[in-house]
């Protein structure tokens, strides 16, 4: 595969079969409609453990009495943790059956949310969000999934739907922590996270499919296909490296706004979980981004994408002294990253239809890895160039994908 296939929005809506997929039938399985309900909740919700500490670093923080600075670690590390995940457990979707190794992982990530809220001390709370961070990916194993489960035509609007859950789940973990923090402690946090993750475990091991891969060479073989895909397929990595880019934006804005919101506008914790609220609207986009991909205009929504990001985050940086500015330039952030992944992955998960869950892995640990370096850069951009020097930062970012977008246009032409 080549980048040709990147070359016009029409050849993004190709695919092909996927005989390894037991598919719903109409008379033993839920309703599409309700399948993705439930897909966009199971991704909200496990994708949220990543997200819980953002908000709460100053309280991270002062209970362990260390720095802000170094209470940054805690999300460095988490996403550290799903990159992990993402290498090691993710491609794994090839290779068993998918709805006992959702489950499986639901119940070493409620265990890992039970040890974070007992740490007695800051280096144990550390290796634990690293654990967190693995078992975390179920998200990741959910979405390839429902790429297979969904019928050709409406593929990137049933992926959209489930991404709007993943979404939504990023941006309500800030404000279900923060207020979950100011009525009890932050440790409650991870607490109902445990337990609200084994009522999913149970949910999804009565409501989802049956699929099994037909890769049976192994483990190790599995793993080693997956540095082939990433040789092999160019149209992968641009993508995303793409949207490591829109990511790592996104990571520098929700990482470092807590401490901009408190530091100058005198937030308290509540009031930070008001605010995450507004860039939920961004989970809009999801299902307009699939729309989009499914009618062919996936490449130029990709573009309109990240410049509305830079743009998003020069608003964030010029108008830091009106929260009503940083909110607005959360709601575009939020919608402009959320477009561009959805499209991005109706292009993806065409390209491998056999070898999905390993194309996820590819792509989405690129996006993490970006993320995680954004997040410690975040951490010491705000302690010494203040909110300013995030904002440039964030901006630069997506202007580096437009780089990318316009290389490939130039590759696919030529």
């Amino acid at each position: 595969m080549t980048d040709a296939l990147d070359a016009s929005d029409a050849s993004d809506a190709s695919d092909a079969p996927d005989a390894a997929t037991t598919r719903p039938a109409p008379d033993d399985a839920p309703n599409l409609r309700v399948l993705g309900a439930v897909l966009a909740a199971a991704c909200g919700l496990t994708v949220a453990n990543l997200y819980y500490a953002q908000p709460l670093l100053d309280l991270i923080a002062g209970s362990f009495g260390v720095g802000q600075g170094t209470a940054t670690a805690v999300v460095t590390l988490t996403q550290v943790g799903y990159v992990l995940g993402l290498l090691f457990v993710v491609p794994v979707g090839d290779l068993v059956e998918n709805r006992t190794l959702v489950v499986r992982t639901l119940v070493g990530t409620a265990l890992s949310l039970v040890l974070a809220a007992a740490s007695p001390v800051f280096g144990v709370f550390l290796a634990v969000a690293v654990l967190v961070g693995v078992t975390s990916v179920v998200a990741q194993l959910l979405v390839p999934l429902a790429a297979h489960l969904a019928p050709e035509a409406e593929r990137g609007r049933f992926v959209g739907r489930v991404m709007s859950g993943l979404l939504l789940g990023i941006l309500l973990a800030r404000t279900a922590a923060s207020l979950l923090a100011e009525a009890w402690s932050w440790r409650a946090v991870y607490v109902v996270s445990a337990v609200l993750t084994v009522g999913l475990g149970v949910l999804l091991h009565r409501i989802l499919p049956t699929r099994r891969p037909d890769h049976r060479a192994g483990y190790g073989s599995l793993l080693a296909s997956v540095a082939g895909i990433a040789r092999e397929e160019p149209v992968l990595r641009r993508l995303a490296l793409s949207q490591a880019c829109m990511f790592g934006a996104f990571s520098a804005f929700w990482t470092a706004i807590a401490y901009e919101l408190i530091d100058e506008h005198g937030f308290g914790q509540g009031a930070i979980g008001v605010f995450a609220l507004v860039g939920a609207a961004g989970a809009a986009a999801a299902p307009l981004g699939g729309w989009l991909a499914d009618h062919g205009h996936g490449r130029a929504g990709r573009l309109v994408a990240l410049l509305l990001a830079a743009a998003a985050m020069t608003v964030a940086g010029l108008g830091h002294g009106s929260v009503v500015l940083l909110a607005v330039a959360g709601v575009l952030l939020d919608l402009a990253v959320q477009c561009h992944q959805v499209m991005s992955q109706h292009v993806i998960y065409a390209l491998r239809p056999d070898a999905r869950s390993r194309v996820t892995t590819v792509y989405m640990s690129t996006v993490f890895v970006g993320g995680a370096i954004s997040s410690a850069a975040a951490g010491l951009l705000h302690d010494t160039a203040g909110w300013g020097g995030v904002a440039a930062y964030g901006a630069v970012l997506p202007l580096a994908g437009a780089l990318l977008w316009l290389t490939g246009k130039t590759t696919a032409s030529r």
